[in-house]
């Protein structure tokens, strides 16, 4: 399990933050889990303002930005926190789809289904963080989540992993060696480029588009292969 869990509850009504607080709260207890944060914030811009929540409880009938827009801000700027929409809505449930929403609860909520969506949701924050990647630079090395990683690019003799949070590191290696090391998550779109598919965003004249207006370049004997990839990476994650 990662080192600490950090969970964000976005929602205007105070009542309801502070039952998905409690809930969250005996859950943990009873999963006897201590490491743990949870932040509280009663819009989405408020919610915007900070980042790297591993999971996210939001409303989506709040004042602009809403829910919805809140969530396509969050992930357009790269952000892979679980997205838990709480609504008495159901009709969003489309639109939940289309920002990647872990799971749909609805107000007023039911504690069995609750509980349900979180052991899924610590199952799979378990899988991310157990799956790294260790490069070796000069006398030392550092682990990097294969979760953290958008794509990879060979530049000469050395691979350049572009992470989420913006930052690079470059280290000697091939691109084949690096693909046989990391997972199906992975696409080479390109004889220069490996794709992390979480964080395709779309494929259009020989450019594969990712998190904040990112783009690289996919091959055009690729751009078959990669769609199929991509929609079979969808349904691995239960889209």
């Amino acid at each position: 399990m990662i080192s600490i869990i950090k969970f964000a509850i976005c929602d205007d009504e105070p009542l309801v933050v502070q039952e998905l607080g409690g809930c969250l709260s005996s859950y943990m207890e009873e999963k006897q889990i201590t490491s743990y944060a949870v932040s509280s914030f009663s819009s989405g811009r408020s919610l915007l303002e900070h980042g790297g929540f591993d999971v996210i409880f939001l409303d989506i009938q709040m004042e602009r930005p809403n829910g919805m827009e809140t969530a396509r801000l969050l992930r357009r700027r790269g952000e892979r926190g679980l997205l838990i929409f709480v609504t008495a809505l159901r009709e969003y449930v489309f639109d939940a789809f289309e920002v990647e929403a872990y799971d749909y609860l609805v107000k007023p909520l039911d504690g069995a289904h609750f509980r349900r969506t979180m052991d899924r949701a610590l199952k799979l924050l378990e899988q991310r963080a157990a799956k790294v990647l260790v490069i070796r630079r000069g006398t030392g090395c550092e682990a990097v989540p294969l979760s953290d990683i958008v794509y990879c690019e060979v530049l000469g003799r050395k691979v350049h992993i572009h992470k989420r949070d913006g930052t690079v590191i470059d280290y000697y290696d091939r691109l084949e060696d690096l693909e046989r090391r990391v997972d199906r998550r992975f696409f080479k779109c390109h004889r220069s480029y490996l794709v992390n598919l979480d964080y395709v965003r779309g494929c259009q004249s020989g450019q594969v588009t990712l998190p904040q207006s990112g783009t690289v370049p996919v091959s055009r004997l690729r751009e078959r292969e990669l769609t199929q990839a991509f929609l079979r990476r969808l349904k691995e994650r239960g889209f």
